[in-house]
């Protein structure tokens, strides 16, 4: 087991640098999303078009790189929706079956269908080398090519968390984000 926990902590450190990359691009965002709304209203202002496809396109291009990336990395820190309502009362134990259950039965076969489901609409996209309909837009197949990445990078973190939540349910390992948190009544 402690060979695969080190397979996890390598998983877990190589998220952590996807996720840092997704953190660096949302200035980007914010930045072209900026100069979007400013181009706009200066444009009306003038009685000119200042805008351009390019950098409405580009801004959801980045928006949907962030989405895809940090998905990982959100399920490493467990900041994913769940609903809590048996699963805050559950023994630290308890937790970490349902999770790995969770992890082996939903989100793994679920980033299988994506990928099996996806990859002739991202191979079509790269075939034809497809690009924006819209005049000075961005090719299509570069941002479609994430619609691989991002499942294959959930499959990845999935494995280390199944091995994090296989050690705690063992009593291995301690997760923090499964300690027992029963709220006391007054």
């Amino acid at each position: 087991m402690q060979a695969l926990l080190r397979i996890s902590r390598g998983i877990d450190t190589f998220t952590e640098w996807i996720g840092r990359i997704a953190y660096f691009l949302v200035p980007v965002v914010l930045a072209v999303g900026v100069w979007n709304v400013a181009t706009r209203y200066i444009g009306q202002a003038i009685g000119r078009t200042l805008g351009s496809n390019f950098y409405i396109e580009a801004q959801w291009y980045i928006f949907s790189i962030i989405f895809l990336l940090g998905s990982a990395y959100a399920l490493k820190h467990n900041e994913h929706v769940r609903v809590d309502v048996f699963y805050n009362n559950y023994s630290s134990k308890r937790k970490a079956l349902v999770n790995l259950l969770g992890t082996l039965l939903f989100l793994l076969p679920f980033c299988g269908l994506l990928l099996y489901f996806g990859w002739p609409y991202v191979e079509q996209s790269w075939r034809i080398r497809e690009n924006s309909p819209d005049p000075g837009g961005l090719p299509r197949y570069i941002i479609k090519t994430f619609i691989m990445i991002s499942p294959i990078l959930l499959i990845v973190q999935g494995i280390s968390e199944a091995i994090k939540y296989a050690a705690a349910y063992r009593g291995i390992i301690e997760l923090p984000h499964l300690a027992e948190e029963r709220e006391t009544k007054l």
